[in-house]
């Protein structure tokens, strides 16, 4: 168990995990490509997080993401996470969302078959809030820095750290594995804090 700088206890998600509570606590990640919707239900108290890389060995740009291998994923990862929160009490009509990553951090290769990652993570979370009727209350997604996240579902408010090109090194190499993983098997460090 760790804790941040106020005291508050600290959960940290990694690829492919998710975390919900009823409680105040910080809920941190590291991103590069990936994507995290941090969820909220103000009325109910319940919050949560989830971090994706849309594992598909396939799809196709000019299509409906929801009609493709990566829109299935992506949709995977975030029913998973609203049927946790709506176990705490949350009410999935109240639910509000605060989007990060997507950040262009992962140098293809020719080897790779997969491609334009960060892209259709934007497209797919945007998408899929607008379908849902889930109100986007801010994003930060795109460029080319992986981004250090901390949720704080006491304030609601999140803390974003980009990270420098230099660092995200080591942020390519697990995604590049989750990635690898998801395929294999079918079905001076950081920039100053921006408060969202």
């Amino acid at each position: 168990m760790s804790y941040d700088s106020e005291g508050l206890t600290r959960v940290d998600v990694h690829p492919g995990e998710r975390f919900s509570t009823s409680k105040s606590l910080v809920i941190s990640t590291l991103l590069g490509s990936c994507v995290s919707a941090c969820l909220y239900d103000d009325t109910a108290g319940v919050s949560g997080l989830n971090h994706f890389l849309l594992a598909a060995p396939r799809y196709a740009k000019s299509m409906p993401l929801s009609h493709t291998d990566a829109g299935r994923y992506g949709i995977h990862a975030m029913e998973l996470l609203i049927n946790d929160m709506i176990k705490l009490g949350a009410v999935r009509k109240r639910l509000k969302a605060k989007v990060f990553g997507a950040g262009s951090v992962l140098e293809l290769k020719p080897e790779d078959r997969f491609f334009c990652v960060s892209e259709v993570n934007a497209r797919f979370i945007r998408e899929y809030l607008k379908t849902e009727g889930i109100a986007l209350m801010c994003e930060d997604l795109g460029g080319d820095l992986g981004r250090v996240i901390r949720f704080h579902t006491d304030t609601k408010k999140v803390w974003r750290r980009f990270i420098k090109k230099a660092v995200a090194v080591e942020i390519e190499e697990e995604e590049r594995r989750y990635w690898k993983r998801a395929l294999e098997v079918p079905a001076d460090r950081e920039s100053k804090i921006v408060l969202f």
